[in-house]
C-alpha cells in the first residue's frame, strides 16, 4: 500500500508508528511479519553494517519470525528459541502476554533488549505486537551498581575481621592487665607493707616516722583498688601467707623464714598448711615449693 492511498489517519498512525523508540513488528498467527517500523528496520540495517554485510533497508514482510528464531544456532541461540516458544504461547491464548530480556551484543560494546509480546485487540484471526526496547542503561547502572555492593561488601568483612581483632587484642590486653596488677599486689602486700610496718615499729626518729607514714599511706592509696578488685576475683591468701609462699618458693626452711618475718616456726608451719589446703595439694607426696614455682 503505498502513501496516496493512504487516509489522513492512517498517515498520523504510520507517523506514530514509526516515531517510537521501541523495535516493533507486527506478526500473524503463523508468525509471519506483516508490518515493521522505523526503528526496527534500522537497527536491522546498522547490525548488517556492524557484521561487514550490505547495509541496505531490508522489508521484512513476509517473513516468518518464529522460524527466523527457532532456527538460530549462534551463541544467542537459547534467547531466540524462549522467544519463539514465548511468542507462541501468546498466539495460542496460553498467557495473555510474554516478556523477556536477553542480551544482544557487538562489536561496538555490551547490549541489552527487554522484549514484549501482546495479541493486538480485536484483531481476527491473532495478530501480536512484538517490540523490543533499548534497555543498555538500566543494565550498565545494575552491573555498577553490583560491583559496588560487592566493594562495599568486601570493605564490610575486612571491617568485621578487623573488630574481631581488635576485639581478641583488648581481651588479651586485659588479661595482661590482671596478671599485671596480681603480679603487683602479691609483691606489695607481701614485701613492702609488712616490713614497713615491722620498720615502723622500730626505734624510728620522728621525721623518719613520719616519712615511713607518708610513704605507707602512698602504697596503700595505690594498692587498695587494685586489693579489692583482686579480692572480689578470689585472691585468698592473706600477706603473711604470700610472704611465706613467697620465702618458700625462695627455698627458705621453716626455720629461716620465721627469721626472717619475726614470727615462730609454729606460725610457719600453720601458714603453710594454709598454703596447701587453699591450693588444692591434698598428696602430701606433693612439694609446696616445686608446686609454687610452676605456678611461677
Amino acid at each position: 500500500m503505498t502513501d496516496l492511498h493512504l487516509t489522513y489517519s492512517d498517515q498520523l498512525i504510520r507517523s506514530i508508528f514509526d516515531s517510537l523508540s521501541a523495535h516493533i513488528a507486527i506478526i500473524d498467527h503463523r508468525g509471519r511479519i506483516l508490518e515493521t517500523n522505523a526503528a526496527w528496520r534500522n537497527f536491522s540495517r546498522d547490525n548488517r553494517q556492524d557484521s561487514g554485510e550490505p547495509s541496505q533497508i531490508i522489508d521484512f514482510t513476509g517473513m516468518n519470525y518464529l522460524h527466523i528464531c527457532e532456527a538460530a544456532t549462534d551463541e544467542g541461540a537459547r534467547d531466540a528459541w524462549n522467544v519463539a516458544g514465548g511468542i507462541r504461547e501468546v498466539i495460542q491464548k496460553k498467557r495473555d502476554e510474554f516478556l523477556y530480556d536477553y542480551p544482544c551484543h557487538s562489536p561496538e560494546g555490551k547490549r541489552w533488549f527487554y522484549m514484549r509480546a501482546i495479541r493486538m485487540a480485536g484483531a481476527d484471526p491473532v495478530q501480536v505486537i512484538v517490540s523490543h526496547e533499548d534497555i543498555t542503561e538500566l543494565k550498565l547502572a545494575q552491573e555498577s551498581l553490583k560491583q559496588h555492593q560487592d566493594i562495599l561488601e568486601e570493605q564490610n568483612q575486612r571491617l568485621e575481621e578487623a573488630n574481631i581483632a581488635l576485639k581478641v587484642l583488648i581481651e588479651q590486653r586485659e588479661k595482661d592487665k590482671a596478671e599485671t596488677e596480681k603480679h603487683f599486689l602479691t609483691h606489695i602486700r607481701a614485701f613492702v607493707l609488712p616490713y614497713i610496718s615491722k620498720l615502723k615499729s622500730g626505734n624510728l626518729g620522728e621525721r623518719d616516722r613520719t616519712l615511713l607514714g607518708i610513704v605507707e599511706d602512698q602504697l596503700n592509696q595505690v594498692v587498695s583498688p587494685l586489693m579489692q578488685r583482686m579480692d572480689n576475683a578470689g585472691v585468698m591468701l592473706t600477706p603473711q601467707e604470700m610472704q611465706v609462699a613467697a620465702l618458700v618458693k625462695e627455698g627458705k626452711t621453716t626455720a629461716e623464714i620465721a627469721d626472717v618475718l619475726y614470727i615462730s616456726e609454729t606460725t610457719v608451719s600453720f601458714h603453710r598448711k594454709n598454703l596447701r589446703t587453699k591450693l588444692g595439694l591434698k598428696n602430701k607426696g606433693t612439694n609446696l615449693r616445686s608446686f609454687l614455682l610452676s605456678m611461677s
